[in-house]
C-alpha cells in the first residue's frame, strides 16, 4: 500500500511539472503493476504486466540494461526510462547463512559424534 502512494505522489508530481528527485527511482525488482504505470515516462499496463512477468520467469534484474530482454522493451523506451529507474541491491542469503565449522578442524565434537581415542600416556 505503501508502495502505491508513493506511485502516485511521485506521478502527481510528476504532472504538476515537478521534479522527480533522485532517490525516489523505481526498484524494477520490486514494483508492481501500478507503480510501473505511473512512472512519469510512463508505461502501460501490458509492458508493466511483461516486466513482472519476466522477473518473475528469470529472476531479478541485475542490471536497468536488462530490460531490453522484455518484449517491447527497445533501445528508446530503455533510455526515456532509466533515469527513473533502479534495480535496488538484493539480499544475499549465502552472507546471512552462518558457515559451518568443521569440528575436527576445532578439536571440538558435536554430540553423539563418534572421536578417535587418543592416547594420552597415562595408565
Amino acid at each position: 500500500m505503501q508502495r502505491l502512494l508513493m506511485a502516485l505522489a511521485l506521478a502527481l508530481l510528476a504532472q504538476l511539472g515537478l521534479s522527480v528527485p533522485a532517490l525516489a527511482a523505481l526498484n524494477i525488482n520490486t514494483a508492481s503493476q501500478d507503480e510501473f504505470v505511473a512512472l512519469h515516462k510512463g508505461l502501460g499496463p501490458a509492458k508493466a504486466q511483461a516486466i513482472i512477468d519476466y522477473r518473475k520467469a528469470n529472476g531479478p534484474f541485475k542490471s536497468v540494461d536488462d530490460l531490453k530482454h522484455v518484449k517491447g522493451i527497445g533501445a528508446k523506451r530503455l533510455e526515456k526510462l532509466r533515469p527513473e529507474l533502479t534495480v535496488g541491491h538484493p539480499a544475499k542469503v549465502a552472507a546471512a547463512t552462518p558457515a559451518k565449522v568443521d569440528a575436527k578442524a576445532t578439536g571440538s565434537a558435536a554430540k553423539g559424534d563418534i572421536r578417535p581415542a587418543v592416547d594420552t600416556g597415562r595408565k
